[in-house]
Formats: C-alpha cells, sequence, structure tokens
C-alpha cells in the first residue's frame, strides 16, 4: 500500500488504455508547451536546451495550483544550488577532496531538510541539493567556468517554469480552487455515509476502509491549500477557509468514531438525538452531490439537532438511565453535528469567496509530524552515497562515472523520503529503461537523417503525448515520469543531431548505473524498516498523551488532531508489510488519538464553572496517575489491569452525588479512556508492562 498521495484527487482514468478528457488536455498541453520551450531555447542558443524542455514535463500537473508551485520551489531549489555549487567550487579550490566532502556535506544538509518538509516545500529542497551536484561536478578544477554554468542551468530551467505555468493558467485550466471544491463535497459525502454506517452499526470492514480513506483525503487537502494560493493573488485567501473546514472535518471524523466506537447506553435523551442524527445523515448520503448545491436546509437541521443534545443532562435524570453514558454520547453528537455544520459553511465560503471574506481570526491549528531520525538516516544515506561516488570519479577521472555520481545523488536524495524507496527507484529504473530504445531510434536513426526541428516534432511528440497520458494517470504516473524525463535526456535534442552511438550508449549506461547504485543504498545503508517508522510514530503518540496529562500549557485541539491524523496517515502505509502487526498498531493509534481528546476534554473541564474543587482535583489526580502507571511506569507500580480497574472506580466516586452537566462529561471521559486502553492492550501495554 502506497502513500496517499495529492495527485489521488484528480480525475484519472482506471484503464490506461481509455483516458479521459482530462488527461488528453494534460497531455497536449505538456507536449506542446515543451515543444515551445526547447524552440525558445535554440533561438537562444541555450547551451543544454534539452533542460528547458525536460523542466516542463518535470513540473506539469494537471491543476495550474500544482504547476505553479513545484515551479516556484524548483526556481528557489535551483537558484540556491547553483549558488551553493558557486560558492562550493570557489571555496575548495583545487582540493579534490575538500570540494567532495562539502559537496556531500551540501547534500546530506538539503536531505534532512527536505525529510522534514512536506510537498511542494520539500521538492525545493532536495533540489537544491543534487542541483549543485549538476553544475559543481563539471566545473570542477575550471573554475572560470562555474559561474557560466550556473547561470545557463538556471536560465533554462526558468524558461521551461515560465512556460509551463503560463500554459496551465491559460490553455484550459484547471484551478486548484476548483479541485478543492470537488474534492471537498466528496470528502463530506464519504463522511456522512461513514457516520451514518457507524450509527447504524454497519460492516466494520467497509467502514474502516472508509475510515482510512477520509484520513487521507483529507490530509489531501491540506496539501491542496498551498496550490490555490498560488494561483493567483485573488486566491489568496481561499487558504484561509480551507484551513478552517479541514479543522472542522477532523473534529466531525474524531466525533464519529468516538461514537462508533462504544454502544449507545439505554436513555430516552439519547435516543431523539441518534435517530435524528441518523435521518439526515441518511438523506444527505442518499441524496448525493447534488444534496450540497443549497447547504442551507443541512445546516438548520444540524443547529436544532446541536441545541437539542445541549439540552441532555435534565432530561436524562429518569430512573435506571446511564447518566454518565448519555453525557459522554450527546456531547460528542453535539460536537459531530456543529463540526458538520461548519463544515458545510466552510464549503460555502470556497464556493462564493465574496460571502467567505469574514473569517475568525483563529485559525485551526494544523500541525504535521517531522520524523527528525529519519532524516539524519536520509542525509547519512544521501551524502554518504555522493561522497563514494564522486570520490570514485575523482580518483579514476572516469568520464562516464561523472552521470554515476549525479544520478547516484538525484536518486538517492529524491526518493529518500518515499515510504518504499527502493521500490520507488525501481519505478524510476523502469521508465528510464523503457525510454532509451525509443531515444537512440529517434535521436540516432531518425533525426541524423531527416534533420531539422519540423521532423523532431513529428517523431518526438507522439511519444511525448503518450508519456504524458501516462503522467496523467496515477497508476502509471512513476514510470510515465521518468519515461518523459529521460527519453529527452538520452535524446539530447539540438538544433543538428549527430550520429554518436558510441556516446549514447555511455550516457544511457552511466544514467542506468547510477539509479541501481541509489537503489543499491537503498538497500543497505541504513535500510529503513517499517517497523522501526512504527514505533517511533507509536512512542511520538504516547508522549503526546504523557505531556497532556502533566504540562500546565494546553495545546489547541486541532493542534493535537491534525498532528494525530497526519502521524496515523503516515502508518498507513506501513499497514500492509507490517501484517496483524500493523492493523494492531493503526487500531492502537485510532484509540490513542481518542484518549488524546478525552484528556483535553477533562482538562478544559476543570476551567468550567460547573466543577468543584474536589472533582478538578480528582482530575489532576487521575492525570498525573495515568502518565505515571502507563506512560511512564517503574517498578513496583500497579498493573496495567488494576490501574483500568482504578480508573473506573475514580469514575464512579466523581459522579456519586454530582449530577451537574460538566461532571458527568468528566466521569464519562475517565470511562472512554479506560474503556479504549481495555480495547487496545497491545498498543499500551509496551509501556506499561
Amino acid at each position: 500500500m502506497t502513500r496517499p498521495r495529492l495527485k489521488d484527487y484528480l480525475p484519472n482514468p482506471e484503464n490506461f488504455t481509455r483516458p479521459a478528457r482530462a488527461d488528453w488536455v494534460f497531455a497536449i498541453r505538456t507536449t506542446v508547451t515543451g515543444l515551445v520551450a526547447l524552440s525558445i531555447a535554440f533561438a537562444l542558443q541555450l547551451e543544454q536546451p534539452q533542460w528547458a524542455m525536460m523542466t516542463v514535463f518535470i513540473v506539469s500537473q494537471p491543476v495550474a495550483g500544482m504547476v505553479l508551485a513545484k515551479g516556484f520551489y524548483r526556481l528557489l531549489g535551483t537558484l540556491a544550488g547553483a549558488l551553493a555549487a558557486v560558492a562550493i567550487t570557489t571555496l575548495t579550490g583545487s582540493s579534490p577532496w575538500l570540494f567532495v566532502t562539502v559537496l556531500a556535506l551540501w547534500i546530506g544538509l538539503c536531505t534532512f531538510t527536505s525529510s522534514l518538509l512536506r510537498n511542494p516545500e520539500a521538492y525545493g529542497a532536495v533540489l537544491a541539493g543534487y542541483t549543485a551536484v549538476i553544475i559543481g561536478m563539471p566545473s570542477f578544477g575550471h573554475g572560470h567556468l562555474v559561474v557560466d554554468l550556473a547561470i545557463a542551468r538556471s536560465m533554462e530551467i526558468i524558461l521551461g517554469i515560465v512556460c509551463a505555468g503560463l500554459a496551465s493558467r491559460l490553455f484550459l485550466p484547471q484551478l486548484a480552487r476548483d479541485a478543492i471544491v470537488a474534492r471537498l463535497k466528496r470528502s463530506i459525502l464519504d463522511l456522512s455515509a461513514y457516520a451514518n454506517g457507524a450509527f447504524a452499526s454497519g460492516d466494520k470492514t467497509k467502514l474502516d476502509a472508509l475510515h482510512r480513506k477520509l484520513i487521507a483525503d483529507i490530509q489531501a487537502l491540506a496539501e491542496m491549500r498551498a496550490y490555490a494560493r498560488l494561483e493567483a493573488p485573488s486566491l489568496a485567501a481561499h487558504g484561509h477557509p480551507v484551513r478552517r473546514t479541514i479543522g472542522h472535518l477532523l473534529s466531525a471524523l474524531s466525533a464519529t468514531r468516538m461514537l462508533h466506537g462504544h454502544a449507545a447506553p439505554l436513555n430516552a435523551a439519547l435516543m431523539p438525538v441518534r435517530n435524528e442524527l441518523k435521518t439526515l445523515l441518511g438523506d444527505l448520503t442518499a441524496s448525493g452531490s447534488t444534496a450540497l448545491a443549497d447547504t442551507r436546509p443541512w445546516i438548520a437541521r444540524l443547529d436544532t439537532i446541536a441545541a437539542q443534545a445541549r439540552h441532555m443532562p435534565e432530561a436524562s435524570s429518569g430512573e435506571g438511565s446511564d447518566k454518565v453514558g448519555a453525557a459522554a454520547r450527546l456531547t460528542i453528537a453535539g460536537e459531530f453535528a456543529d463540526s458538520l455544520k461548519e463544515t458545510l459553511r466552510g464549503l460555502d465560503a470556497l464556493r462564493s469567496p465574496a460571502s467567505g471574506r469574514t473569517r475568525d481570526r483563529r485559525q485551526p491549528a494544523l500541525v504535521v509530524h517531522r520524523d527528525r531520525w529519519a532524516a539524519l538516516r536520509n542525509a547519512i544515506r544521501a551524502g554518504a552515497a555522493t561522497m563514494l561516488v564522486i570520490a570514485f570519479w575523482m580518483t579514476t577521472r572516469w568520464s562516464d562515472a561523472a552521470g554515476v555520481a549525479i544520478l547516484v545523488a538525484v536518486v538517492s536524495s529524491l526518493f529518500a523520503t518515499r515510504p518504499a524507496p527502493v521500490e520507488s527507484a525501481l519505478e524510476f529504473f523502469k521508465g528510464t529503461l523503457l525510454a532509451a530504445p525509443f531515444a537512440f531510434l529517434v535521436g540516432q536513426v531518425a533525426l541524423p537523417a531527416l534533420p531539422g526541428f519540423g521532423w523532431f516534432v513529428l517523431f518526438a511528440a507522439p511519444i511525448l503525448i503518450a508519456a504524458a497520458l501516462g503522467m496523467a494517470n496515477r497508476r502509471h504516473i512513476g514510470i510515465s515520469t521518468a519515461f518523459a524525463i529521460n527519453f529527452l535526456a538520452f535524446l539530447n535534442p539540438h538544433q543538428t543531431m549527430v550520429y554518436a552511438p558510441q556516446a549514447f550508449f555511455n550516457s544511457t549506461a552511466s544514467i542506468l548505473v547510477g539509479i541501481l547504485l541509489a537503489m543499491g543504498v537503498f538497500a543497505v545503508v541504513l535500510p529503513a524498516r517499517p517497523q522501526d517508522t512504527a514505533a517511533r510514530l507509536v512512542k511520538a503518540m504516547r508522549d503526546d498523551l504523557a505531556r497532556l496529562c502533566l504540562h500546565e500549557r494546553l495545546p489547541r485541539r486541532s493542534a493535537f488532531e491534525s498532528l494525530a491524523y497526519d502521524r496515523i496517515n503516515q502508518i498507513l502505509p506501513l499497514v500492509q508489510r507490517l501484517g496483524q502487526a500493523g492493523e494492531t498498531v493503526l487500531e492502537g493509534s485510532l484509540a490513542a488519538m481518542t484518549v488524546g481528546l478525552e484528556i483535553l476534554r477533562l482538562r478544559k473541564l476543570q476551567l468550567a464553572d460547573g466543577i468543584s474543587n474536589e472533582v478538578s482535583e480528582l482530575i489532576t489526580k487521575f492525570l498525573r496517575q495515568f502518565a505515571r502507571d502507563v506512560f511512564l511506569p517503574l517498578p513496583g507500580r500497579q498493573s496495567f489491569a488494576s490501574w483500568i480497574e482504578s480508573a473506573r472506580q475514580a469514575a464512579a466516586e466523581m459522579a456519586a452525588g454530582n449530577s451537574n452537566a460538566e461532571t458527568l462529561q468528566a466521569t464519562a471521559s475517565l470511562r472512554v479512556i479506560a474503556a479504549a486502553i481495555e480495547d487496545y492492550p497491545q498498543f499500551f501495554r509496551k509501556v506499561a508492562e
């Protein structure tokens, strides 16, 4: 299972042989733009004109904002790498080993930075690293050439970026704003279907699959914010309603998960709210996307349900009723109704920007997990591999080894952050290998005999259109992108093409060997083990829970929630590779998020007017004991099972003689925490016992 990517939301065909209209538009636009960039490079007599055309294929995406974002950070990365190449070459002078060391350190630093960032910022960071290699290696020992080479490379790439950006914005553009609205509508309907199935006790397997899809889609929405903001200045305001809407979507998803996790108590006050929600969700799911054309009726109904949920305490005090359970579930149901209502309002704000200008100043905090150990591992791996291969080139002075060293630097840093770097590099290798014979036929057979730009278009355009169609299909994007880029690299188009098979084969072999060496680096040097990645994510979640219990400073719910879901989203690609252990980690992580939200609820309830000093002290004592005995266990402390029992006893003591809403909610939170830990003991027991 691969990590979900932003391109998953794009309209792609399920079968590569039947591309959709949007895919044809993308393929033709990309190919024509590439040819225009190449012709301009010919006119400007740039030294390596193929880089202008290659850049078009590298940054081209079906959505305009994605092209602008990738192009913008590619430009920044190229300029940073060019400046670094000039500085490194100048400062190291004629000392080869100092040059190798500093260049390897630069590659490591850029890879480390890239591993801590997210796309498209991460792409710019990694590009800054290997651009320095691409420019620095040919100019080493020829210091007078490094500035000219840096300027030439920057001009070629800037030309490609400008052409791709203008074409994506002017020629049948697909806007990120429209894609965000479409994805948000689908997420709302999926959330409605998930919540409806949860309330109706639907099939657990289907519900779990839908839940995972929602996590990935909401994370993709967070990525899409940056693209909408870069499309045009007038779209900058869309980042704010998207950010706020993502926060409400996450809250609604968490509330649904908690309601689904435990059976509803038999309480007269709960059933009307539950039935109203089931009816509304059933109607919304059945109506489909047409139901979201006008959100006002749904918002009004959700307002009524939320208000009804808030009147629970007085209505639930009948004999034999589970007041604590009802308080918990009605509170969560009210939160779900409010969150879904605000999500619908966010959809309206995106569709009608004029009505969304009065935004809240306090935006939800969307936080991502940064794995510093993985970043350090990636940096060491990329730096060491680059150093060894460049050192080999410096020692042997074998000219073809320069191409090998460049590809090792590119691949070992570019694919370092992928969940499965070896598999990603293998796809790149397959696409590169497939491009070689096509490039040979066009560049070494056809064009030397039939020179001219017209013949180049005739021979190359159909091949590039087919490659771009593959790039538009997420099932083939890795191989197709590698094919397109390396077809142009092997072809090396110039105004006058010559028959030089020996140079062609040497260049091709160096590129293929470089990719294979980088794959070997991924497999041998500090290989990424999925169980280690999962263990670090689990430890980070447990540490966060301990901090929620002990630290005086209370984080915002949106910050904790978004960080938890981001970690869960990183666990999803590991599940299939880890088997049953992966499923245990995933379920335990979801339980940990539930526990964290309930801890936040307890901390906030301590500040409520209805909480007595005695209850507040009980909450403080419980949280400290919870952090000690579960997350910071020492010999002699009570066992795991006895702690769960003591937590339930504490809940019973807290509820005794107290019937106000705040105390009932606090008591319910204690019960939910104990039940969540008891339901997933393997996740927590590793720490407790």
